[in-house]
């Protein structure tokens, strides 16, 4: 079953009395359960695509199927609950509340939407999720006190906090060494393999593309091809 249903989606920014296209006619599906990776050079359009498909962003024209749903020409307000009702973000530079502890952190987006729990229920279950990254001894340290690899585990754990139908993971080991950028794409593949969960790697390393199950190839605002990717490493997972 498709969970993401892109239909000939364009997009055009207009600065000034110039109009730059940037997607040329986007048609790409994405399974509910897939491991994908996003990949594509720097002015190839995926951080475009990564904004329409984590609904910061909609399309000039075209249509985005979400979940049974043409969410593609819903408003700002419309978009801002899809995404915290069914998407959650990673991003390469982490993106905490600096004076704020790691389960706080976690916590936050619970505090925008539409939820009926207590706080008490609230940092009881951003507690459990930083108990599946690993941080269940950190959950008060603010992130000065964390490892770059650390930091992302908050960041994963945060992402999480709605239940999200959709984690949209953009270059999340770009800040992180290599033995750290195993460990969290193995994570992504857990995530994945255990609960299911739908994941899509944006990146420009094809190291980050090897650990999809399919790679999405994005060249000039067009889709340059989809093949799986290879198998990871030893001691990594295919």
């Amino acid at each position: 079953m498709d969970l993401i249903e892109l239909k000939d989606i364009y997009k055009t920014y207009h600065l000034g009395e110039l109009d730059v296209p940037v997607l040329k006619g986007i048609t790409v599906n994405v399974a509910k359960g897939e491991l994908v990776a996003l990949m594509g050079a720097s002015g190839s359009g995926k951080s475009t695509l990564m904004n329409i498909l984590g609904c910061l962003d909609h399309p000039s024209s075209g249509e985005y199927w979400l979940d049974g749903r043409d969410i593609s020409r819903y408003s700002a307000p419309q978009r801002a609950t899809i995404r915290n009702d069914k998407i959650g973000f990673v991003f390469q530079n982490f993106n905490l509340l600096a004076r704020t502890s790691a389960v706080e952190n976690v916590m936050m987006p619970l505090t925008y939407g539409r939820h009926e729990m207590a706080e008490r229920q609230m940092r009881a279950w951003a507690t459990e999720l930083l108990g599946r990254v690993g941080l269940a001894d950190r959950a008060h340290h603010h992130p000065s006190q964390l490892s770059g690899g650390q930091q992302q585990r908050v960041a994963i754990a945060r992402s999480l906090v709605n239940r999200p139908a959709i984690l949209l993971a953009d270059e999340p080991t770009g800040n992180l060494d290599s033995h750290t950028s195993e460990e969290i794409l193995q994570m992504f593949q857990d995530l994945n393999a255990r609960d299911g969960l739908t994941i899509i790697l944006v990146t420009h390393d094809p190291e980050v593309g090897r650990h999809a199950r399919r790679v999405i190839h994005i060249r000039d605002g067009l889709i340059d091809g989809a093949t799986p990717a290879l198998p990871v490493a030893a001691g990594g997972r295919s």
